[in-house]
């Protein structure tokens, strides 16, 4: 990530995940992730920066300067006068609590130009153009710089993730010191992500981090030992958590939710937590009733976990997520299309074995679903696209990958829905050129997913250019997608972003 970029190389990227790492911070913060809030963002591809015509052509022209963006951090030690450690790079970049920045005296330039380069206007517009791994690193080039990126706006929609190991320093005489945690406070984060923390991790965290009981809305704990007593003094101290996620976590029981879960929880996620079952539903019903959104993967519940939804849940949920639920069947889709008929986001990933039948459930009851996920899905056939067609007519995004028994003939039946804008046949290994076909007329895709088809000829793929409102187009893994394509698309479908 730290070769100088030249005409041929493109920018960093975010990992597909959209995790960065946040460099120490001279204010005592160990190196921390932050995720972005964006789900789409896995799926895009790194772009150019571009910055607005808001400097003088002296600074434009500027080697030494971070202009256009950020290539490696020697750029910016360059810029700030002061040497980087060897082999430094934009992951783990470290300064110590006494290091000195230097001030805008000793920027490079004239007076003038060094005037400009800390000039707050022209910052508070120039940095929202570079990306949060980027800006970690430009707040470390001075104190004027770090004033302007430390403030809340420029952190939004971002998460920081701290391991256990990032949340101590260690003395010289052995002992362990909790970290500082004031700069995520001027930063005004509301979100956190914790990383293998204990009962006392959590602990740590609340007494150390100012807005921890009112000022913390999300709370994120993964492959973390949190038992029924840590859940429960977590909850009870951060008033203002309102969304929680709890993943890998095994220590904490069902009974551990009974005690702990509040009221004011509007978004629960649980995922790979052995002790969940039927239990666990039925202290998420009763317990919230302002639930809007649910995200659950867990191997042991059943239909009857379904059943317990109430008419509270049915007025205020309106996404429902349930990911590799081996056991739920059709019978559990009746329990839950009755239960909760305002779901507008529903996902069925991994639920093996629904079929049609459950399917068309869904499509004759859930009339408000704007996202339907059937991935993984392998008794879906062309049948359950039919219903999806007649009776789903808001649905704007449908996600079939790997639904191996989709044909060209269920194609046909959506290439009818004039709502639909996104849609994913990753590795649907039966649809073939003609099928292609159909979508041709869907004049209101903007994401078209087909990577992994085996299928797809370069011909095929080729109509494709008649999607001129196309944004989106994922080709990877097609055996059919080939480079005189790729520049084929360049020239035809110039405002489309082709993923190789």
């Amino acid at each position: 990530m730290s070769n100088p970029r030249n005409g041929d190389t493109k920018p960093p990227c975010l990992p597909r995940n959209g995790l960065v790492k946040i460099p120490t911070q001279p204010n005592g913060l160990g190196s921390a992730s932050i995720t972005k809030g964006t789900p789409a963002v896995k799926n895009r591809l790194c772009q150019p920066s571009s910055v607005p015509a808001i400097l003088s052509p002296a600074l434009a022209h500027r080697s030494d300067l971070p202009i256009p963006s950020l290539a490696s951090p020697l750029s910016l030690a360059t810029l700030a006068s002061v040497s980087s450690p060897p082999g430094a790079s934009l992951v783990g970049l470290n300064t110590s609590e006494g290091s000195e920045q230097p001030s805008p005296e000793r920027l490079p330039g004239s007076p003038s130009e060094r005037q400009l380069a800390v000039d707050e206007k022209i910052l508070n517009r120039l940095f929202w153009y570079f990306s949060a791994c980027e800006k970690c690193v430009l707040a470390q080039v001075c104190k004027a710089w770090r004033r302007v990126l430390y403030q809340p706006k420029f952190w939004v929609g971002l998460t920081p993730v701290l391991h256990t190991k990032e949340l101590y320093n260690v003395l010289p005489g052995g002992e362990k010191e909790f970290v500082s945690l004031q700069g995520f406070a001027i930063r005004g984060f509301d979100g956190f992500c914790l990383v293998g923390v204990s009962d006392l991790d959590i602990c740590e965290f609340i007494d150390n981090y100012p807005l921890s009981k009112k000022g913390v809305k999300s709370m994120s704990l993964k492959r973390s030992t949190i038992t029924d007593a840590g859940l429960e003094v977590m909850l009870e101290q951060m008033q203002g958590v309102v969304r929680l996620e709890l993943s890998g976590c095994n220590d904490f029981t069902e009974a551990g939710l009974w005690s702990s879960l509040n009221a004011r929880i509007t978004a629960l996620s649980v995922s790979d937590c052995i002790n969940v079952a039927d239990d666990a539903i039925a202290a998420i019903s009763q317990l919230l009733p302002n639930l809007t959104e649910l995200n659950l993967q867990a191997y042991h519940v059943t239909d009857t976990a379904l059943a317990y939804f109430t008419a509270k849940q049915g007025y205020t949920t309106h996404t429902l997520r349930l990911n590799s639920c081996w056991e739920i069947t059709n019978h559990g889709v009746v329990n839950m299309v009755h239960s909760l008929p305002n779901l507008s986001v529903l996902s069925l990933s991994g639920c093996s074995k629904v079929t049609d039948d459950g399917v068309e459930l869904v499509a004759e009851n859930l009339r408000k679903l704007r996202s339907l996920d059937l991935s993984w899905c392998p008794r879906i056939t062309d049948m359950a696209l039919e219903y999806i067609a007649c009776d789903l007519h808001k649905l704007e995004e449908l996600v079939l990958d790997r639904c191996v028994r989709i044909t060209d003939t269920g194609l046909s039946y959506l290439s009818t829905m004039s709502s639909l804008r996104s849609l994913y046949l990753r590795w649907c290994c039966q649809v073939q050129d003609f099928g292609l076909k159909h979508l041709l007329s869907m004049g209101s895709l903007r994401l078209l997913s087909l990577a992994g088809c085996p299928l797809l000829t370069t011909t095929g793929l080729s109509g494709l250019v008649q999607l001129q409102e196309l944004e989106e187009l994922e080709l990877t893994n097609c055996p059919g997608a080939t480079p005189e394509l790729f520049k084929y698309f360049s020239q035809h479908l110039p405002c489309c972003m082709v993923i190789e």
